[in-house]
C-alpha cells in the first residue's frame, strides 16, 4: 500500500518566502502540506492557503511547539517531512531525504548542511559553531555520529509518536535526534543544500535568538546525559495526538 506523505511547514511571519517554498515541494511523493501559523502577524497563513497548503494554528510560540501542531494535524499520514519556511532549503532535495524511509531502510532521516562547501558558508558563523559544538557533545556523550542538527529531516510518524517528544522551542531538533538514539531508531544523514533565507533570521538573525538557541540547545544535551528519559512513558503521557 503506498505510503501516505505530509510536509509540515512551521511559519512565524513568512509571507515573502512560503509560496516559493510550497511551489518547489515536489508533488511525486507529498499528499499534503500543512502550515503550522505560530502567531504571525503577517499574510503568511493567507499565502500559504493561496498556494494550496493547508493551514493550522498553534498560539503558543515556539518552534517545537509548532512542530507538535503539525503532528496532530498529520494523523492520516504515515510519513512527515519536516521543512522550514524561510527558503534556506531546497524543497527538491525531499525526494532523495523521503527514499529511505520509503523504502524501510530508515526511520529518520536528517538532511545535513555540512557536507556541501557552499551550504556550510551559507549558515551564519554564530550557527556553525554552535552547530559543531552540539555534534560534538552528542558524539562525546552519546556516540551520536552526526554533522548537523539541520531542521530539514523525515520520519515514520509511528517511530515519532513513541518518542515522546515534549520540547516546545529551540530544542526540538536536538531531542528528537537523542531521543531517536536512546530508541534505537535507525537514523541516516544525507547531504542537503542550504542557501540564505529569505529575511532575516528570527533565531541566529539577532543575538538574544543566538543565545537562547545555544542554552537550550547545551541544555537539552547536558540534562538527557544526567537523567535519560525513559520513553515509553514519554510517549503515552505526550503524545501530540492528546496535547
Amino acid at each position: 500500500m503506498p505510503q501516505k506523505v505530509a510536509v509540515i511547514i512551521p511559519v512565524f511571519n513568512e509571507e515573502d518566502s512560503l509560496p516559493l517554498v510550497i511551489a518547489e515541494i515536489p508533488d511525486s511523493h507529498v499528499d499534503e502540506i500543512i502550515v503550522v501559523d505560530n502567531g504571525s502577524t503577517d499574510d503568511s497563513s493567507r499565502v500559504a492557503s493561496d498556494a494550496g497548503a493547508r493551514v493550522v494554528y498553534e498560539s503558543r510560540r515556539g518552534y517545537g511547539a509548532a512542530c507538535l501542531a503539525g503532528i496532530a494535524a498529520a494523523q492520516e499520514h504515515e510519513i512527515l517531512v519536516f521543512l522550514d519556511g524561510d527558503y534556506s532549503d531546497y524543497p527538491e532535495d525531499m525526494e532523495s531525504l523521503l527514499l529511505p524511509v520509503l523504502s524501510g531502510e530508515a526511520d529518520l532521516v536528517i538532511g545535513t548542511r555540512m557536507m556541501n562547501k557552499d551550504s556550510r558558508r551559507a549558515l551564519l558563523p554564530q550557527a556553525r559553531f554552535g552547530n559543531w559544538l552540539a555534534t560534538r557533545l552528542m558524539r562525546l556523550l552519546f556516540g551520536i555520529r552526526c554533522s548537523d542538527l539541520g531542521p530539514f529531516r523525515v520520519i515514520r510518524r509511528e517511530s515519532l509518536l513513541a518518542l515522546g517528544m515534549c520540547d516546545r522551542d529551540f530544542g526540538w531538533t536536538v531531542e528528537m535526534q537523542l531521543r531517536a538514539k536512546l530508541a534505537g531508531l535507525r537514523v541516516r544523514e544525507l547531504p542537503v543544500r542550504y542557501r540564505q533565507r529569505v529575511g532575516k533570521s528570527k533565531i541566529t538573525g539577532t543575538l538574544r535568538g543566538t543565545l537562547m538557541a545555544g542554552y537550550k540547545i547545551l541544555l537539552t544535551i547536558g540534562v538527557y546525559r544526567l537523567k535519560p528519559p525513559r520513553l515509553a512513558e514519554g510517549a503515552a503521557q505526550q503524545s501530540p495526538d492528546k496535547d
